[in-house]
Order: structure tokens, then C-alpha cells, then sequence
């Protein structure tokens, strides 16, 4: 998957190592998160395929710069037409078998998580206000829909998860009539 993410990137520009790990931080680094330590054997593994060429710049800092080449841009665009798979993440797996785990724990995981949902929706509204700025100066705001459209779902995803979290923490879902809302 790092390998998609990669190239999605490069399709805008050639960045360094660091400037990848930075947008993605910066973009999905909401619900995909990446290490340097695994960000640059990626880099490596797409260029011995091909599909990115890693050349050395003439700067101090000696950088490499990664291009999306034609076969990795080909190869993008065939796994982004892929049929979209289903996410399940780990802690619902985990909240699933809560009702083992000692209720002090488990409340202060819940308030621990809960907290950390409502810190990443303050991070989301900064960003939406930031972009919202930025777009009303760009020539074609339309040209960035589906990224704009992402930052909207993240937010009421997390504000979803946040109040939900809310919600069996009050130990509500016993009433059968809140089974299915």
C-alpha cells in the first residue's frame, strides 16, 4: 500500500524522502501513518521495479529525488481502479472484546481514545480552515474535489467515532431500540 501512496504523490511532483513523508503526514497521515524506516525501502523497491527513478542531487544535504516514471504511473492508476476493500481497524476489533477487560482500564482507555478522537478533529478543523483559505486563491478549486471531499469525511468520521465512543460509554446499546439507529 506505502508503494501507492508514494506514487500518488509523485504524480503532482519529484519530492525527497523527506518531503513525501511530510505530505503524507500533512494529507492521509490521518488514517495512514508511515515511518522513514519503511518509507525509504519502499522508495527503494520502486525504483529496482521501475516505476520511480531516484536520482542524487547536487545540494549539501545530498537529497534524492524521487520521479514517478511511466510505468509506475501505470501501474498507480491500475491499483486506483481497483474495486475499494473495506477498512476494519484495530480498535473496534479491540472495544469488541471490552467486556473482559477490568472496567477501570477500560474506561480509562475509552476516555484515552475518546480524547485522542477530539484532538484529531481540532487538527482536522485547523486544516479545513487552512485549505478553505487556499482554495478560494487557486485559479481551479475544482481540480482538488475529491481531496477536499476527504478532509469532509474525515472530519464526520471522527466526530462519528467521538460521539459513539460518547454513547457506549453511557452504556446505552442495551435498549433494543438503540440497536439500529
Amino acid at each position: 500500500m506505502l508503494e501507492f501512496v508514494i506514487l500518488g504523490l509523485l504524480m503532482e511532483q519529484p519530492m525527497n524522502g523527506y518531503e513525501i513523508k511530510k505530505t503524507i503526514d500533512s494529507s492521509v497521515g490521518l488514517f495512514y501513518k508511515v515511518s522513514f524506516g519503511s518509507l525509504y525501502p519502499a522508495l527503494k523497491r520502486l525504483d529496482e521495479k521501475g516505476w520511480v527513478s531516484i536520482t542524487d542531487t547536487e545540494d549539501a544535504k545530498n537529497k534524492k529525488i524521487a520521479t514517478l516514471l511511466p510505468e509506475g504511473k501505470r501501474q498507480f492508476l491500475l491499483w486506483l481502479a481497483e474495486p475499494l476493500q473495506l477498512f476494519r481497524g484495530e480498535p473496534l476489533l479491540k472495544i469488541f472484546f471490552y467486556d473482559y477487560l477490568d472496567p477501570a482500564v477500560r474506561e480509562e482507555q475509552l476516555a484515552e481514545y475518546q480524547f485522542g478522537l477530539h484532538s484529531q478533529v481540532k487538527r482536522l478543523e485547523a486544516v479545513q480552515n487552512i485549505v478553505s483559505k487556499e482554495l478560494q486563491g487557486l485559479e481551479n478549486p475544482e481540480a482538488h474535489y475529491y481531496r477536499v471531499s476527504m478532509l469532509n469525511y474525515g472530519l464526520k468520521y471522527l466526530n462519528m467515532k467521538e460521539q459513539w465512543i460518547k454513547h457506549i460509554k453511557e452504556r446505552n446499546d442495551l435498549n433494543h431500540d438503540n440497536i439500529i439507529e
